[in-house]
């Protein structure tokens, strides 16, 4: 027996919304869709949505943590196609050694993209 892999729940107000950010705009595929509740996946990860029509964004406290192999080139790829960057958020070396950036989806989830920095 062992973990094996994690795959977040995060909350959404609308399927369709947010099919078109997450398939259109970061790249992803749709796995699966039912009427409450969305998996969307990327190369090696995948996420989970649930229904929450009544959640309010300024209130969303969601938060994942990715971690990307070629993050430079996944920042320019996401700049070109004029995704929104979290305003303090831009790709920036840290102090704990990884290279990062954050969005924040429609429902104002937000994901931030990380790569080791040797």
């Amino acid at each position: 027996m062992g973990l094996i892999s994690i795959h977040p729940k995060l909350p959404m107000r609308n399927i369709a919304t947010t099919i078109g950010y997450y398939v259109k705009e970061l790249g992803f595929e749709l796995d699966s869709e039912w009427e409450e509740y969305l998996i969307l996946s990327k190369d090696e990860i995948e996420l989970h949505f649930f229904s929450f029509k009544e959640l309010n964004p300024l209130e969303n406290y969601g938060q994942v943590y990715i971690r990307v192999n070629g993050i430079d080139n996944f920042y320019k790829e996401l700049l070109e196609k004029k995704v929104k960057i979290h305003p303090n958020g831009n790709l920036e070396l840290k102090p704990w050694g990884q290279k990062e950036f954050a969005l924040l989806d429609p429902d104002n989830n937000l994901l931030t993209f990380g790569e080791e920095v040797f």
